[in-house]
């Protein structure tokens, strides 16, 4: 795995591991796990499940919340979730989407989960609304 530096964030959050795959590049800063799909692909259970395993590896059994920065256009089966949802260590998911469309369909995908979910228009907001998460964690 090499480090890069990647995302504009306040320097208290490092970013300590990074992988990519044809589909999806994951950025590990501490309990907080950042995603970014491809453009054009199609994630589901079936396609996302090695990253997903992958990504527990490193994370173990400590607390950690997602977030999917949607910087390229893809698709996704919301009804997939699911999966995601039977993680004990997921706390929650956030949304960072650009644009009223994408914010509008980030919404919509918050009715598949019943853990803490929201959408934001950018990732300080987001990882602020982690860090407040995984402190009652």
């Amino acid at each position: 795995m090499k480090k890069v530096a990647h995302h504009d964030l306040p320097k208290k959050y490092v970013l300590k591991n990074h992988y990519e795959t044809d589909i999806i590049s994951v950025y590990f800063y501490n309990n907080i796990i950042v995603t970014e799909a491809a453009e054009g692909v199609t994630l589901s259970y079936k396609t996302a499940f090695p990253i997903l395993v992958t990504g527990l590896k490193m994370l173990g059994t400590k607390p950690w919340v997602y977030i999917s920065n949607r910087v390229n256009s893809y698709s996704l089966n919301p009804n997939d979730y699911f999966y995601l949802e039977k993680i004990p260590s997921l706390k929650g998911l956030a949304i960072v989407s650009y644009g009223d469309l994408a914010q509008k369909n980030a919404e919509m995908e918050s009715m598949f989960f019943k853990k803490p979910f929201q959408c934001f228009p950018d990732l300080i907001s987001a990882f602020t609304w982690a860090e407040e998460l995984l402190a009652r964690h």
